[in-house]
């Protein structure tokens, strides 16, 4: 190979190279541009899913309050059913055996008990006051 010819393979070498070069260059761009885009759209995507992530939570914990709301009104709902029922058993049997009381009492005064409900409560205080001192002394002889 003489000097002529060696001069244009280095020439035509340097041409590829340059031309590589330049391809390499560009490439290197462009792949930067995307990786800027990238990142660019980066704080903007995990905004975003936060916010749905954030969201999602919210709506999770509403949920649950909103089922243990619920969860609490029926047991509530059904112990008031509950305690309604017995109070109204109890007030029944009340009712009978008082009436069975004033029906056994002789002359008048069972009907007016039932007849007028503040002489039931005069004999009701009446019999508490009693039963109140025959317990009060029971118990103050015991202790001395």
């Amino acid at each position: 190979m003489n000097g002529q010819q060696l001069d244009n393979k280095v020439r035509q070498d340097a041409a590829k190279v340059k031309k590589d070069l330049s391809t390499l260059i560009g490439d290197g761009t462009a792949r930067f541009n995307r990786f800027e885009e990238n990142v660019s759209q980066a704080p903007g995507k995990a905004k975003e899913d936060l916010t749905t992530w954030v969201e999602g939570g919210v709506t999770q914990l509403g949920e649950g309050f909103e089922m243990l709301t619920d969860n609490a009104r029926e047991t509530v709902a059904g112990a008031a059913a509950t305690v309604k029922k017995e109070v109204g058993n109890g007030l029944s049997q009340y009712n009978a055996r008082v009436q069975e009381a004033a029906d056994r009492v002789p002359g008048n005064l069972g009907k007016n008990a039932v007849k007028y409900p503040w002489v039931a409560i005069s004999i009701a205080l009446m019999v508490g006051l009693l039963l109140s001192g025959l317990l009060f002394t029971q118990t103050h002889r015991r202790i001395s």
